[in-house]
C-alpha cells in the first residue's frame, strides 16, 4: 500500500526553507516560520514583531504601531508559504494580489508581539488562489481578511 502523495510534506517551515518559496528579503519577509501545514488547505505563519523594524521609524514614532497592510502581506506571505510546501517546490513563487476583501483591523500590533497568521485555503488553482486569513496576537484577533493572488513560478519540483 503506497502512502498518501503529501505524506512527506513538512509540516513546519523553517527560515531556509521559507526563503527557497518567496522571493522576499528583508525588510519585505514578513514570516519566519509555518507550522501546522495541511497540504493544499491550511497553516499558520509566525512573525517575531520586533523594534527595529524600519515601519517603526516612520509609522507613529514614539509609538510604534504595525500597519494593517503588512499584516495582511504577512498573511498572503504565509498562503504563498502553504502553496510552494503543498507543490514541493524547488524555485521561487510569484503571488500578486488580485483582490484584498472584508478586511478589518481589531487589535494594534507592535513591537515585541508575536502575530500569528492562521490561513486558510478556500480555492487552490494552478494560476490563482483564493484564501482566508485571521491574525492574532496571543488570543486576540489582530486582523481579517479574505484575499485572493495570481500565482506565477508555481511548478513542482524535483
Amino acid at each position: 500500500m503506497s502512502a498518501p502523495e503529501h505524506a512527506a510534506t513538512p509540516q513546519v517551515a523553517e527560515l531556509d526553507l521559507i526563503q527557497k518559496i518567496l522571493p522576499h528579503r528583508y525588510p519585505f519577509l514578513l514570516v519566519d516560520r509555518v507550522r501546522d501545514i495541511v497540504p493544499f488547505e491550511s497553516c499558520v505563519g509566525i512573525k517575531c514583531v520586533t523594534a527595529n523594524e524600519p515601519q517603526f521609524q516612520g509609522h507613529f514614532p514614539g509609538n510604534p504601531v504595525m500597519p494593517g497592510v503588512l499584516m495582511i502581506e504577512a498573511m498572503a506571505q504565509t498562503s504563498g508559504v502553504l502553496i510552494g510546501v503543498s507543490r514541493g517546490l524547488t524555485s521561487t513563487l510569484m503571488m500578486f494580489f488580485t483582490t484584498v476583501d472584508k478586511a478589518k483591523f481589531r487589535r494594534v500590533v507592535g513591537p515585541g508581539d508575536v502575530l500569528e497568521m492562521h490561513v486558510a485555503g478556500k480555492r487552490i488553482g494552478s494560476k490563482v488562489g483564493k484564501f482566508e486569513g485571521r491574525a492574532y496576537v496571543g488570543d486576540e484577533l489582530a486582523c481579517e481578511a479574505e484575499f485572493s493572488a495570481m500565482l506565477q513560478g508555481a511548478e513542482g519540483g524535483a
